[in-house]
């Protein structure tokens, strides 16, 4: 099958013209060979079970492709044809939008034009992508939602804890929201009738606010599906039908760990996973199993028991008793618990002069510019916070539990009922939009009471105290440490077959690091293998080392000496630049020291949208005219700024992690609690990473020629410096300095 697979790749680039890449070939080989080795479906079973001796055969690739290898072409092809012979399908995994945009409207309709057999896509979005109908009628109407509470009762109004921030940045009052939020569902709702909107928020012209969206996005926890009356024109459902005959799916990293274990999506030992910029999967995991709970702003009990109480009642469902002793318990036990996390890490969380948790802000207080954080040292609570939470794990499980059985019985309702489907699914909403609190609460108390295996890593652990509209919100925080053995539970355990790649996942010259951060490493059904890029770095590329700038570590020296040594560069920029910085505070001092004349072409990350700042700066070089990009971190990839695009790429700092990442704090310090080295195993990889992400930037194409200025001295004076070079492509190096470090950009050296 492999050798099949192969030889469609083949036909696929004789008959687009395209030029052969060995590379391309090479990676196109492997991947195809990964495909036809992994074991997909159910193992064959007997009257025991499984039969052991015949467990499936995984089969996963590692694989980093250079930039400019083709790894799109590469990995589609051989997926596809392999796909198609077996009878199965391909998920294609991404973490940009940008990407996903180029597979589904570029990428993929092209391959279906030149393959030989027909095979359909579709992308994948998370239902919160999409709007409620049921919700949207609702919210739009502002008038009895036929349940005897109007659409815009106090009630129902999820946000009034909440701060009311417009896209200006103003607060506003409650009266004068509704009359907002109101015309903005009202403008939603005859778009969707008029057919001028399919209910999907990316295409909006404008994003909406969140809380806006919020109230009226599509929720697993609020939807009735085929027992909604609006089930025949739920946008949600009509993307998922396309999903239906689709043999390829593009979703993102996000939405594939958020649907492990449900059937949102094709079943992970039965479809061939590719997962591109894979680079990004182990922070992703993070995130996603990571939980949070709000221990200040406590309204939605009350309104979630009240709810339940009531549309149980209606039900005579039995387990809504216990709910008001239950609700009344839990609210009280995390008033108890900010008490007590007040009680022993306030000093941590707040200046002497900063109002109690839940009040109203006042004018004294020290959070209005930044919150404050308190980390659990080694994941070891204070003793005095562990009974509560327990107590607190308990009856927010018993609250989940009542509301299971109301919701079971609304379901059962709504079936034998289809004429009160309307009222009835609105009460499901209505409970399912509040239910996710609750579920945030065990969640979050569950991973907080976690203890570590001897020898593991704990969990990150931590509290917040921070300023929300006019209301000071304390919050707890719990999330994994380390991502490997979280994708090892979670998603390798069922994968059968699946090709990671990226231009970056090799670190200071080796796979180690991403295979230990994506838990493979060690793993005897996963190789690796590193297709070099085809472009000739040391002949377009010049990597110039600025040697005379004052330490990073006297943060306001450096930055003043880097801004003028900047400023010196910029006045020799010809056509398209990008300079990238670390931190708001170095971009915003650059900004405001910027000349007349160097103002006129700089555009800056922070005052305009990406995409018209992006087709701004195009509009400029295309006119022969100079443009300055000032981008964040956020701007240090996925950015595909071709030709004259980006001649010259400036870093104005190495790009290691913000110092305050508490579950980076977490990590490092049980690093160092066994002895081992987090600067060395942690720090400098990842750096590794994000530099030569950062450096890709530079060049796109063969044709290109650029010349990337690094003003941190560190590159080129310290040993970890020196491997973080290894890692970069091998552009022609300059070191520049001098008792003034003035010049361009050593242009033609």
């Amino acid at each position: 099958m492999a050798r099949s697979a192969l030889q469609v790749f083949d036909q696929v680039v004789a008959a687009s013209g395209l030029r052969v890449r060995e590379g391309q070939r090479l990676m196109a080989e492997q991947v195809a060979l990964t495909f036809s080795e992994a074991d997909l479906g159910k193992p064959p079973e007997d009257e025991d079970g499984p039969i052991e001796a015949l467990e499936p055969q995984r089969s996963i690739a590692v694989i980093q492709a250079g930039t400019g290898v083709g790894k799109s072409l590469a990995y589609s092809v051989p997926a596809i044809a392999l796909a198609l012979a077996r009878n199965t399908r391909v998920m294609i995994s991404t973490a940009t939008v940008a990407l996903q945009e180029q597979l589904v409207a570029k990428d993929l309709p092209a391959l279906a034009n030149s393959l030989p057999q027909p095979f359909r896509f579709a992308l994948a979005k998370g239902r919160g992508r999409y709007v409620c109908k049921l919700k949207l009628d609702r919210w739009s109407s502002g008038s009895d939602g036929g349940d005897g509470d109007a659409a815009w009762d106090a009630e129902d109004d999820l946000f009034a804890e909440e701060a009311r921030p417009t896209s200006a940045g103003r607060s506003v009052s409650l009266a004068q929201e509704q009359v907002e939020r109101q015309t903005f569902y009202q403008d939603l709702q005859r778009q969707l009738e008029r057919g001028r909107w399919d209910g999907d928020r990316d295409q909006l012209e404008q994003p909406p606010e969140a809380a806006w969206w919020a109230a009226v996005a599509a929720e697993g926890s609020s939807c009735t599906a085929r027992h909604c009356p609006a089930y025949d024109q739920c946008s949600y459902y009509a993307a998922r039908k396309s999903l239906v005959g689709a043999q390829v799916i593009v979703v993102n990293h996000d939405l594939l760990l958020s649907s492990l274990g449900s059937r949102l999506l094709p079943e992970l030992d039965n479809c061939l996973l590719v997962l591109d910029e894979a680079h990004h999967l182990p922070g992703i995991a993070l995130d996603q199993f990571a939980s949070s709970m709000d221990l200040s702003r406590l309204k939605w009990i009350d309104k979630l028991a009240s709810q339940a109480v009531r549309t149980g009642g209606l039900l005579a469902v039995s387990e809504v008793a216990e709910i008001p002793r239950i609700s009344a318990q839990l609210r009280q036990l995390m008033l108890d618990l900010a008490r007590l996390v007040m009680h022993h890490h306030g000093a941590a969380l707040k200046g002497e002069e900063a109002p109690a948790f839940g009040s109203r802000r006042g004018g004294a207080g020290g959070l209005a510019n930044q919150p404050g954080r308190y980390r659990v040292p080694r994941g070891q609570l204070h003793p005095e916070l562990i009974e509560p939470l327990a107590q607190l794990s308990h009856q927010a499980q018993e609250f989940l539990d009542a509301l299971r059985a109301v919701s079971k019985a609304l379901r059962a309702e709504i079936k034998a009922q289809p004429d009160q489907a309307k009222r009835l699914s609105q009460l499901y909403a209505q409970l399912g939009t509040l239910a996710p609190r609750l579920e945030a609460v065990a969640a979050t108390t569950q991973l907080m009471l976690q203890d570590a295996a001897e020898g593991t890593a704990p969990a990150a652990k931590w509290f917040t105290l921070a300023t929300q509209g006019d209301y000071i919100v304390l919050q707890a925080h719990a999330s994994p440490t380390l991502p490997g053995a979280t994708l090892r539970q979670h998603l390798w355990s069922v994968v059968r077959g699946a090709v990671l790649t990226s231009a970056t996942l090799t670190s200071l010259g080796r796979f180690d690091f991403f295979l230990k951060e994506v838990g493979l490493f060690g793993d005897p059904c996963a190789l690796a293998l590193e297709v070099q890029s085809p472009f000739d770095f040391a002949r377009q590329g010049r990597l110039v080392l600025v040697d005379d700038l004052p330490d990073p570590k006297d943060a306001t020296a450096y930055n003043a000496a880097m801004v003028q040594a900047l400023l010196r560069d910029l006045q020799q920029v010809e056509h398209g630049a990008l300079v990238l910085f670390t931190s708001r505070a170095q971009l915003r001092l650059a900004d405001e020291s910027l000349p007349e004349a160097l103002r006129e072409i700089v555009l800056v990350q922070t005052a305009l949208p990406r995409w018209q700042l992006l087709s701004r700066h195009r509009e400029r070089v295309a006119a022969g005219q100079p443009s300055v990009i000032f981008g964040m971190q956020s701007f240090g990839e996925g950015l595909d700024l071709p030709g004259p695009l980006c001649e010259d790429l400036f870093i104005t700092k190495l790009p290691f992690s913000p110092p305050d990442d508490p579950v980076g704090e977490a990590r490092a310090e049980w690093l160092r609690q066994v002895g081992r080295d987090p600067f060395t195993e942690l720090v400098v990889p990842a750096t590794a990473i994000r530099l030569a992400q950062w450096v890709g930037r530079a060049i796109r194409t063969e044709e290109d020629e650029a010349h990337v200025t690094c003003y941190d001295r560190r590159l080129s004076r310290t040993s970890y410096g020196q491997r973080l070079l290894q890692g970069l492509p091998p552009f022609t190096r300059i070191t520049r300095g001098g008792p003034s470090g003035a010049g361009g950009p050593a242009r033609g050296a």
